[in-house]
């Protein structure tokens, strides 16, 4: 009888050896899968890019007026708008596009002051046309309503580009905006022939504003394509 209850316990014993082992050993193995499984790579959601603005003038709506003060008088005249499109990005300022004027549109009101600006001054014959290309726009332009900014680039004028600054009213509304924008044209330093003659002495410096209006839009910025690291050719890129 002590015989067979020993024989009992030591059944019991083992298998709850067994039973204990087994355990060790499975959880054993979860530690070493779990150690060596490499980490997963988790990717950020890509950024959605901030469309680009896009002011588009319309030249039945656009001038660019000048002004020019002389010993006898101040004179005004205007420049007709041949084309105009000017886009930048309203996070970095980032700007392209071009304004074109008509040279050969000038008119300051008096025939033969005109024949000579245009003859011996401005040389449109030879330079038809003056380009502003717009580079960067320094302040925030609002969505709606109005903003007052700085737009720098360069102007194209008599053949020669010059780096200027012009500061920019601008209201939009919907999908039309209007504005104005103001510099200054040192033409005597930009090689320029002055205008002056014993009798008449003319300021070295024009000042220019642009009347502007037209068409408000928008454009989605083109995305650059990058792979996730590790990637093979066959897995899907992950847009920018």
């Amino acid at each position: 009888m002590l015989h067979e209850e020993g024989r009992g316990l030591m059944k019991a014993f083992g298998a709850r050896t067994f039973a204990i082992g087994s355990l060790g050993i499975a959880g054993l193995a979860l530690f070493l899968s779990a150690a060596a499984a490499p980490p997963r790579q988790t990717v950020a959601p890509a950024a959605i890019p901030t469309p680009e603005i896009v002011l588009t003038l319309d030249p039945a709506q656009s001038k660019a007026h000048f002004m020019v003060d002389s010993s006898l008088h101040t004179v005004h005249g205007t420049f007709a708008l041949k084309s105009g499109t000017v886009h930048f990005d309203p996070e970095t300022g980032k700007a392209g596009g071009e304004i074109v004027v008509y040279a050969t549109s000038g008119d300051s009101g008096n025939d033969k002051r005109d024949a000579r600006m245009h003859k011996e001054i401005l040389e449109t014959a030879k330079y038809p046309d003056a380009v502003f290309r717009s580079t960067q726009i320094e302040g925030k332009v609002a969505p709606t309503g109005p903003s007052d900014i700085k737009v720098h680039g360069v102007l194209l004028l008599h053949g020669s580009d010059h780096e200027i600054t012009a500061q920019v009213h601008a209201e939009l509304s919907g999908d039309r905006w209007k504005g104005t924008a103001s510099f200054d044209v040192p033409y005597i330093s930009w090689g320029i022939k002055d205008p002056s003659n014993f009798f008449l002495k003319v300021k070295k410096v024009v000042s220019v504003e642009l009347e502007m209006a037209g068409e408000v839009r928008t454009k989605e910025r083109s995305k650059d394509i990058t792979k996730i690291p590790g990637c093979n050719d066959q897995q899907s890129p992950v847009e920018n």
